[in-house]
């Protein structure tokens, strides 16, 4: 498991195949109308608090902020953390075998990267509560969550799911 401290820069942070994500956006997702930027559509922000797009899968953070982070990759579905507030899975395309934890406005750093076979796994995000780090701003608001993101291959696609439904709203 690699345990990160990240910059949820306005209230999220990636997990993605950056390379792969930046080839799809150059190559015109970027520009799709119909693309919510970020992946943050109206349900995905009410009720999913992930956002998807090609290779990357956006993490809402209640607070922008420092946020604690830890992922593990699984060569199977693991058991649901019984204390996680939230928990929602969806699928990420690993096209380079790079995947990265990033802060929305910090810059890709493919040497921090956690290697993986390429191909398409299963992402489950659970929230769960945490009390705040060392570093948290006391001046922002929001709650404290360790964003534990777990991974594992999969052969075919899988829809967006949430598992469990924390409260709305939620970023207080």
């Amino acid at each position: 498991m690699r345990h990160a401290t990240v910059f949820a820069d306005y209230g999220q942070f990636y997990l993605q195949d950056s390379q792969a994500h930046n080839a799809a956006m150059r190559a015109g997702a970027a520009t799709d109308p119909t693309r919510a930027a970020g992946g943050w559509t109206d349900e995905a922000v009410r009720l999913h608090r992930i956002g998807l797009e090609p290779h990357s899968i956006s993490v809402g953070a209640a607070r922008s902020d420092f946020v604690e982070t830890a992922l593990s990759v699984h060569e199977t579905a693991p058991a649901i953390v019984p204390e996680a507030e939230h928990v929602v899975e969806a699928d990420l395309d690993v096209v380079t075998g790079a995947v990265l934890l990033v802060g929305c406005t910090a810059p890709r750093d493919l040497t921090q990267a956690l290697n993986v076979e390429p191909g398409r796994y299963r992402v489950r995000v659970s929230y769960v509560p945490a009390d705040p780090l060392p570093n948290a701003d006391p001046d922002v608001d929001g709650d404290h969550f360790t964003h534990l993101i777990e991974m594992w291959p999969i052969s075919r696609a899988e829809r967006l799911t949430v598992i469990r439904q924390g409260p709305y709203p939620w970023a207080n």
